[in-house]
This record gives structure tokens, C-alpha cells and sequence, in this order.
């Protein structure tokens, strides 16, 4: 049984910003260099993204859980 609901803005929302995490940990360890403007749109689009996903999400949970008018006769 889960515990809680699945989010997805929230997945969305960590694996952009673990790809800026990686990005910046390659830049420190001399793998690659990163110029420091790249990381910021990376992390505002990921959260943006994020967000329109939850907002989403949000819609069509409250689609699904909205209560049914019962049937007249």
C-alpha cells in the first residue's frame, strides 16, 4: 500500500536539478567547463516545468475524485 500519492512535478523538479548538480560537479572535477549562465535557465526551466506538471497533475486528480451526482430517476 502507498504511503502517499505519486507527484510528478516533484520528480520533474529533482532530476533537473540533479542534472544541475552534475553539470556543476563536472565543471569542479575539470571534465568539462561550464560557463556559470548555463546552470541558471537549466534550474529555471526545469522548475517551471515542474510546476506546470503539478499544476497538471493537480487538474486531473481533481477531475477523477470529483463526486458524481446521483442518477435521477
Amino acid at each position: 500500500m502507498l504511503r502517499h500519492d505519486f507527484q510528478p512535478g516533484r520528480l520533474v523538479a529533482g532530476a533537473f536539478l540533479t542534472i544541475a548538480g552534475i553539470v556543476y560537479v563536472g565543471d569542479a572535477g575539470d571534465a568539462w567547463e561550464t560557463p556559470w549562465f548555463v546552470v541558471i535557465p537549466l534550474v529555471i526551466g526545469g522548475l517551471s516545468l515542474a510546476g506546470a506538471t503539478a499544476l497538471l497533475t493537480r487538474a486531473i486528480r481533481r477531475r477523477h475524485r470529483a463526486p458524481q451526482s446521483p442518477p435521477r430517476p
